[in-house]
């Protein structure tokens, strides 16, 4: 009996358990919107097929024990148009054939799933019993009977082709043994030559980006990290490298001269990065930890002090900063110069305001809003008028201390006090006041109670300018 002959009286064949008519109705009208849908399910399976045969190698070695590579291969063929679609996964026995291919929703994978509910890592979503039949939606039966010598002389026929089309004939050089060698006329040693043929296979990988989190953090690059990124988020620029630090990190590095935990909380990072509250540390090389949750500001009204060091917050007054003799002494000169300056400010502001000092944190801002060291920032504050079950009278009291700390340093008010000592009367110093501090308000993270009167105010100092 020929070979095709006696397989063919040994294929068995099996019925679907339901009405092809409406197995196909599903199918088409139930879960798939386009027949393009096919090739995901398809994939999908064999995903599945890979990730199970990696998750029992776990277990037993020798599933992998070959080093084969797990890949789905897509070799699509115009000329024959069609579109084959290999895996190296765990692949279906006869029992797994009839009871998953025949039986709408039944899934080898979803029992599999089951079994792992322990708490595996892996995912499996496919679904062997509806996947499979997507392939439906596209296939054409194409069914040709050949005998056996035609069938092997169109095999060879096609291996001809592959050669003629793929192959390059090269020479190399066969390296003889001392035994073994072929001389020419003249005696001489000849290097025996044969022609090979090589086989070039365009193949194009697809999912460039490997799953990271199968893989051990110590083997995974940085540039690796990056491509993740970019191919999860679709971004085509570098991620921001955020580190998180731990009080005990930040205790450790801290300077000599160092006496407290510096933070500063905000909504964003860039806010608080770019706050005029970090400018004086900054420059002295002091760190300063940005805490932008919600739920920062209530954890430091509980955590005053970690390891001996308070947490101060670099938005209150008083700030204490590490400074030498002649800072000190400097300082002091700067308070005694502007000290009536600060109570022509104060007088204008009158109520709003507690006080008006120089600062000590300021380098190239003018001025800035800081409050008592047991009120609420800026940041508390736009926090409980968020709330809608607020306590309006404890709003009264926590937020109403706000201190204006101006910087000695800086030309504006320079130019202001000069002013003012000439004229305190003068109009232009009252508006000058009251922008300073409306500016510095809105730059400190507080709201304005009036933001038109502030923009007129703006309006007729542009006008002003404008001459």
């Amino acid at each position: 009996i020929p070979e095709s002959r006696h397989l063919a009286e040994e294929a068995e064949t099996f019925a679907f358990q339901a009405e092809i008519a409406q197995l196909m109705s599903l199918i088409i009208n139930t879960f798939y919107s386009n027949k393009e849908i096919f090739l995901r399910e398809l994939i999908s399976n064999s995903s599945d097929a890979l990730d199970k045969i990696r998750y029992e190698s776990l277990t037993d070695p020798s599933k992998l024990e070959t080093g084969k590579e797990l890949k789905i291969e897509l070799t699509p063929n115009k000329e024959e148009r069609t579109l084959t679609l290999i895996d190296t996964g765990i692949g279906m026995t006869k029992a797994d054939l009839i009871n998953n291919l025949g039986t709408i929703a039944k899934s080898g994978t979803k029992a599999f799933m089951e079994a792992l509910q322990a708490g595996a890592d892996i995912s499996m979503i496919g679904q062997f019993g509806v996947g499979f039949y997507s392939a439906y939606l596209v296939e054409k039966e194409r069914d040709k009977e050949v005998s056996d010598d035609e069938a092997e002389e169109e095999e060879k026929e096609k291996d001809k082709k592959e050669d003629e089309k793929d192959g390059d004939t090269v020479e190399i050089e066969d390296v003889e043994s001392d035994e073994e060698h072929d001389y020419d006329k003249s005696g001489d040693k000849k290097k025996k030559k044969k022609k090979i043929k090589e086989k070039y296979i365009d193949q194009e990988e697809l999912n460039k980006t490997k799953p990271l989190w199968t893989r051990n953090p110590d083997d995974i690059t940085n540039e690796e990290y990056g491509e993740f990124y970019k191919s999860l988020t679709n971004d085509w620029e570098d991620h921001l490298a955020v580190k998180m630090v731990s009080l005990k990190d930040y205790v450790t590095r801290m300077k000599d001269n160092q006496k407290h935990i510096y933070y500063i909380t905000g909504e964003t990072k860039d806010q608080v990065a770019n706050s005029a509250f970090v400018e004086r540390l900054r420059k002295a090389g002091l760190e300063v930890i940005y805490m932008i949750e919600p739920i920062d500001e209530y954890c430091v009204q509980q955590l005053k002090e970690f390891e001996g060091k308070n947490l101060v917050s670099v938005t209150k007054e008083g700030l204490e900063l590490p400074e030498d003799e002649d800072e000190k002494k400097k300082q002091e000169e700067k308070k005694a110069q502007f000290e009536n300056l600060c109570k022509i400010m104060k007088d204008i502001l009158e109520k709003k305001v507690e006080k008006v000092t120089v600062s000590n944190r300021l380098v190239s801002s003018p001025c800035c809003i800081v409050t008592s060291t047991y009120g609420w920032t800026a940041n508390m504050e736009r926090i409980m008028k968020a709330q809608a079950l607020r306590d309006n009278s404890t709003m009264g009291y926590m937020a109403a201390k706000k201190h204006l700390e101006i910087n000695p340093e800086h030309p504006i008010v320079e130019t202001l006090r000069q002013k003012a000592e000439t004229d305190k009367n003068d109009k232009s110093v009252k508006d000058l006041v009251i922008l300073l501090f409306e500016t510095a308000l809105l730059s400190s993270g507080f709201t304005l109670d009036d933001p038109q009167t502030h923009s007129n105010r703006i309006y007729r100092m542009i006008k002003l300018g404008l001459g």
